[in-house]
């Protein structure tokens, strides 16, 4: 595999690529740099039209009407590209994540809206849905096979969601956010890493409809044993 698809497959520094991704959703962290927001849309298309395999710095400085000199100031190694963008891809994704929960009134409907979401704007990203299908040695590896980093970043997001939740009163206090959080991940999880032959997750309909048939219940806490 060349050195610069290396990002995907492993976080790099003490924290994950979707860890900061995450972190910048929620403290709202904006590039002002135009150039660098330029070269990184340009990147978008690029990786989107032809893939990261197949595309160089100097097709994304063509591409964004830039030397290649400045591509490089901005980013030092494709490596450092590849995981800007993808991180703000999942920005992105955060970003939509917590405007659409916002719509749902209950806490149950919270859960449906965000298993649908979530599944819904990865795979139609046209980026990183593309990458899934195009290239998915690449970026669905990077989700699952990092000592489960990434599933414990999106673990910790909804866990705090569902421990909102216990302090609003919406759900009971003796729900192990944790456990659910962590089981409501790993579905979805599975879903983008594995086709279904079972259920359509371009239908969000039925998506909905598994959600409330078998994630809505894990709202309820499990009785103690006698």
């Amino acid at each position: 595999m060349e050195p610069a698809l290396s990002v995907l497959m492993a976080p790099s520094g003490s924290e994950s690529l979707l860890e900061r991704a995450y972190i910048d959703a929620v403290e709202r962290v904006d590039d002002m740099d135009e150039t660098r927001a330029r070269i990184l849309d340009a990147a978008y298309e690029q990786f989107r039209r032809m893939g990261i395999r197949r595309s160089t710095m100097e097709d994304v400085a063509r591409r964004a009407g830039v030397s290649r000199i400045t591509v490089y100031r901005r980013f030092a190694t494709k490596d450092a590209l590849v995981e800007h963008l993808v991180r703000r891809e999942f920005r992105r994704y955060f970003d939509q994540f917590l405007i659409d929960i916002e719509h749902a009134d209950t806490a149950a409907d919270r859960v449906v809206l965000g298993f649908v979401s979530s599944l819904r704007a990865i795979r139609r990203n046209p980026l990183i849905g593309g990458l899934i299908t195009a290239e998915p040695d690449l970026l669905v590896p990077s989700m699952i096979n990092d000592g489960g980093r990434t599933l414990a970043t999106v673990r910790q997001f909804v866990a705090g969601q569902l421990r909102r939740e216990q302090r609003a009163g919406n759900v009971s206090s003796d729900l192990d956010t944790d456990l659910a959080a962590e089981l409501m991940v790993r579905i979805s999880a599975s879903f983008l890493a594995i086709p279904s032959h079972v259920i359509d997750l371009d239908d969000d309909e039925q998506l909905a409809a598994v959600a409330r048939q078998f994630l809505v219940p894990m709202l309820e806490p499990t009785g103690s044993p006698d």
